[in-house]
């Protein structure tokens, strides 16, 4: 019997998240909105492109929760955009409301399980995710450090004219203007790439990483971007689905590990059938160490100011 994947938002983001789990094949999926019409007709569409890419999985769309009963992995994406000269940090109150609203529906509703939020400011909406559904912590983890590695990842391939395979790198801490691209491990074809691209160059590569989800707003005008991270939504949703126990840069629950407490930050978290099998702890200079905490106590801003606003 296939998994179940329920997406909530058919946004670019939730669409193209919920049209490649269905072209993989292995997971059934439901498309929710609230815009009538809008995840019944993509739903339709993809579900006509079965006889071409082969799938006889399922995805339908709807305006309500009930289809989404026994989810296995429930995708959270909905929420306002990012618009041109707008932070992450600028959607906190509204998304706010929209994570709480959902996660209450799909919680009741699958009550065992893995919540994968994607709603900026992405660790500030896990936390309330966690904190509205009640769940144990390895059941909900936020997609961001796979996005933003990627993306440094991509840029430090283009730099060495080198395939994206041979370059290993972690970008952790919290999803925004204080995410923690570590230098210190990332390895090019096993070589330090502080070996490889001078200290000025690469400090210009890590800022580009930081502003990587403003570059593309800042063309696209009205949305944000959505094909990178559909891909990376896919990669813990296989993860989770078929037992693979990836390590991978996730925003999970800190109780103690790299000095945080009772935060939700992104950390290399060993992800499997339950979720969050086991948070690893890399090492990290004294400099890392400090930013990766220096942006915890971003995140920590966020939800003071969440906690103000109930």
């Amino acid at each position: 019997m296939r998994s179940k994947v329920t997406v909530v938002g058919a946004g670019n983001v939730g669409a193209t998240t919920a049209q490649r789990i269905f072209d993989k094949g292995y997971a059934d999926v439901v498309l929710v909105d609230i815009v009538e019409g809008l995840p019944q007709g993509k739903a339709l569409d993809m579900l006509e492109a079965g006889p071409v890419t082969g799938t006889d999985a399922k995805v339908i769309g709807t305006n309500g929760y009930d289809e989404t009963e026994n989810s296995d992995v429930v995708v959270v994406t909905s929420g306002i955009a990012r618009r041109p000269g707008m932070s992450r940090d600028d959607l906190l109150l509204t998304n706010m409301k929209i994570v709480t609203s959902v996660v209450k529906e799909v919680a009741a509703r699958s009550p065992n399980c893995v919540l994968l939020p994607v709603t900026n400011p992405l660790d500030a909406m896990a936390q309330k995710a966690y904190e509205v559904s009640g769940f144990p912590k390895n059941r909900v983890v936020g997609m961001a450090g796979i996005l933003d590695t990627a993306r440094f990842r991509t840029f430090l391939a283009q730099e060495l004219n080198v395939s994206v395979n041979s370059v290993e790198a972690y970008v952790l801490g919290g999803h925004g203007d204080t995410m923690v691209p570590v230098v210190g491990t990332t390895t090019v074809g096993g070589t330090p790439v502080s070996k490889l691209i001078g200290k000025e160059r690469l400090a210009e590569i890590v800022q580009r990483t930081r502003d990587g989800g403003a570059e593309i707003v800042n063309y696209l005008k009205t949305g944000s971007a959505y094909y990178a991270p559909s891909a990376s939504i896919v990669r813990m949703v296989e993860s989770i689905l078929l037992d693979r126990k990836e390590i991978l840069p996730c925003t999970a629950l800190l109780e103690g590990e790299y000095g945080i407490n009772n935060l939700f930050v992104g950390v290399p978290v060993k992800l499997g059938a339950g979720g969050v099998e086991e948070v690893f702890e890399i090492d990290l200079n004294d400099e890392e160490l400090a930013a990766l905490r220096k942006s915890a106590e971003s995140v920590q801003e966020l939800i003071d100011v969440m906690a103000a606003a109930v």
